[in-house]
């Protein structure tokens, strides 16, 4: 989306990734004539677990200089908020069956992404170049924007990720060790992870994070990179136990059979 800042639409089709998307190709070029809600955007905090450890998926921009910036896009006019982040949210994963909730709305009167964009054309004016610079572009897209948060949870072992034209790179990084990203992004995970944090039992919502079957110790492990801290085994099986959530399943091979881990499944409600 920042690209239309710098390049013209003839110079489009050269510098954009290999399959990118029909309805990225038509942002690259003149969002300010496309039919969207002015001055409102989504961002994603899209969540996978894997190896004991919490992470988010991030891309890094192909710019010199670290700027890394969660997935995020505008809203057409005849769409809904929820259809463009699961829009969003499917270009980044290559997966449709996602668990999404929007967690906070970012709305500070100062908020802009202005000063990141200086500090880009700043770093890379060299390869920018004048003559490609788009003033009616760089306005429209330096406005005080109003993002709407979403987080997403997903099996990790499922997503592959993707790519758009502004990307180096598109990778999982842990959510406490993140790289530093533009505007207020880190602010939007720390609010999505308290949020993940708040509707953990009440909503169900760790199985999202796990493959359909699981031990007790690695749903434990699970909630431990959730809160960041440890949990006694047998006071964390009974709490889970107590929920009446989880049909078990028979034992898991370990080439002990006495002390193979039982697995389990989470029971769905209209099961």
């Amino acid at each position: 989306m920042l690209l239309c800042i710098f390049v013209p639409e003839s110079r489009i089709c050269d510098i954009a990734a290999p399959n990118t998307p029909k309805h990225h190709m038509r942002d690259m070029h003149s969002p300010s004539e496309q039919d969207y809600i002015q001055q409102l955007s989504i961002d994603c905090v899209i969540l996978g677990y894997q190896d004991s450890q919490l992470s988010v998926l991030v891309p890094k921009l192909n710019f010199r200089g670290d700027f890394w910036a969660l997935p995020s896009g505008f809203i057409n006019q005849d769409e809904g908020i929820d259809q463009a982040a699961r829009r969003i949210l499917e270009d980044r994963t290559g997966i449709k069956d996602i668990y999404l909730e929007q967690f906070r709305v970012f709305g500070d009167a100062p908020r802009s992404n202005i000063r990141f964009l200086e500090r880009l054309i700043e770093l890379n004016g060299d390869t920018l170049g004048d003559k490609r610079f788009n003033r009616k572009e760089f306005d429209w897209i330096t406005r005080r924007f109003v993002s709407i948060g979403y987080y997403a949870l997903v099996d990790i072992s499922k997503v592959v990720p993707r790519k758009t034209e502004l990307d180096e790179s598109i990778d999982w990084y842990p959510v406490r060790a993140l790289p530093p990203m533009i505007m207020d992004h880190h602010d939007m995970v720390k609010c999505a992870l308290e949020t993940v944090q708040l509707n953990l039992d009440q909503k169900l919502i760790a199985f999202n994070l796990l493959p359909e079957t699981f031990t007790m110790r690695e749903l434990q492990e699970l909630y431990e990179s959730i809160y960041d801290r440890a949990f006694a085994r047998n006071n964390f099986q009974k709490k889970i136990l107590d929920l009446d959530v989880l049909e078990r399943l028979e034992k898991k091979f370990t080439g002990a059979a006495n002390k193979a881990p039982y697995l389990y499944r989470f029971r769905r409600r209209d099961a």
